[in-house]
């Protein structure tokens, strides 16, 4: 019910994830980052717990290809879930059980991977990762468009209504946190005109909290 991208720049050191799926609220469950350790899909019949337990193990030290080998071993209903993980050492890792859903696939790049189940086509994971190796700009973009190839390439099997893109920074909260959780239109398309809006004011959102007396001026009546 989901296809989703996960990706690293060593250039800034963000890491994000770009998300679909016919199911509502995709991003709430699946999507998981932590500025300076990595990132984590947990899609397919989705257990949220197991994104912030892969960062914890990545945090104590883990590669992604261990921490995956940890939950596959130790957490139950493994063979349900569909699970990519990408941290600062070692690569991306992914692990997809017995059990997901219909038509399903995974891809690794360079700095990133892919993965989906109910999919159009088994090669939508690799189409996304094509598109984020071959992008260039910020992490946050790169993934939107790697997320719009998957779609272009036949995405899932049926309709999606939501989708989402996370990106982390070097704060405690994420850089970039948008979301759409159900729309009957295209959800992407939806998530690329949110991306169009946030992006340019998105170092303000941080001069902001770190320091307001620097930030700009916010635009709404009664501001000066």
């Amino acid at each position: 019910m989901t296809f989703s991208i996960i990706g690293h720049c060593p250039d800034s050191g963000m890491f994000g994830m770009a998300v679909s799926s016919s199911s509502p609220a995709v991003a709430a469950r699946c999507a998981h980052a932590r500025a300076g350790i990595g990132v984590v899909a947990s899609q397919n019949v989705t257990d949220p717990r197991l994104g912030p337990r892969a960062l914890d193990l990545m945090a104590r030290g883990a590669t992604a290809a261990e921490a995956v080998a940890i939950l596959r071993r130790t957490t139950p209903h493994m063979e349900f879930r569909q699970v990519l993980a990408l941290g600062l050492t070692g690569g991306p890792a992914a692990h997809s059980g017995p059990r997901v859903l219909g038509k399903w696939a995974e891809a690794q790049g360079d700095g990133c991977a892919a993965g989906g189940n109910l999919l159009a086509g088994e090669g939508v994971p690799a189409a996304m990762v094509s598109h984020f190796e071959g992008a260039s700009g910020h992490l946050g973009a790169r993934l939107l468009a790697a997320l719009c190839a998957g779609r272009d390439a036949g995405g899932e099997a049926g309709p999606v209504h939501s989708a989402g893109l996370l990106v982390v920074d070097r704060e405690s909260w994420p850089l970039v946190d948008l979301r759409i959780d159900w729309s009957e239109d295209c959800p992407i398309a939806r998530l690329e005109a949110a991306w169009a809006v946030f992006a340019p004011q998105m170092a303000d959102y941080v001069t902001r909290a770190l320091d307001p007396g620097q930030a700009p001026s916010y635009g709404v009546p009664g501001d000066e």
